[in-house]
Parts: structure tokens; sequence; C-alpha cells
């Protein structure tokens, strides 16, 4: 990453925090399984790194709809994960970019 690419980062983030709702940890975002399609749109759009895109665990497959199933395999299992999400500031971004309405914000 070039040093004006890590300034843009920088002056994203400090605008996004101003658009943030809350302090880290209140709220946490909540993927709907039989949604995500692993885009990776809310990995772009989030300021505070809370997303990973990767293979969904197969412990996480259980359950799914038959839809989800379906779409699972199209799309290689690839979902959107939340490894950091006590970093969640609740500004809504990731809410906004999923193009599947996958995600919501949730009291933690």
């Amino acid at each position: 990453m070039s040093r004006r690419e890590r300034g843009n980062s920088h002056r994203a983030v400090e605008s996004t925090a101003i658009e943030c709702k809350q302090e880290p940890g209140l709220f946490v975002p909540v993927i709907d399984r039989n949604r995500c399609e692993g885009k990776a749109d809310c990995v772009e759009v989030c300021p505070y790194e809370v997303f990973v895109v990767t293979t969904l665990p197969v412990e996480q497959r259980t359950g799914l709809s038959f839809l989800g199933r379906l779409k699972g395999r199209a799309h290689g299992w690839q979902q959107a994960l939340t490894p950091n999400a006590e970093a969640c500031h609740a500004c809504g971004l990731c809410v906004k970019a999923c193009p599947e309405s996958a995600i919501t914000l949730a009291r933690a």
C-alpha cells in the first residue's frame, strides 16, 4: 500500500468515526448465513476490520435452508465472518453495502 493510499485510508476511518453511533462492543454484526454470498463488500467498507471472507466452517453449515446450501455450494462456501466483532462501532456501513441484505446489527 502506497503512502497516498494509507493517508486516504486513515482519513476514511476518521470521517467514519464521526458517523459511528456507538462505542465498540455494544453492537455486533449478525450475518444471515442463508443470504451471504461472500462478495466482500462488508470487508471493503468496514473501517475497523471487523469482517473477513473465508470458507464457512462445516459446523456453521448445519441448519442452512435448502437455498442457503445451494448458494453456499455455488460460491465455494465463501462467506463473511466476524472475527473482530467486538471492534464494531455500529456505523452501519456494512449493512448498507451488503448486496444480499445479509447483515444486521444486534446488541452484544
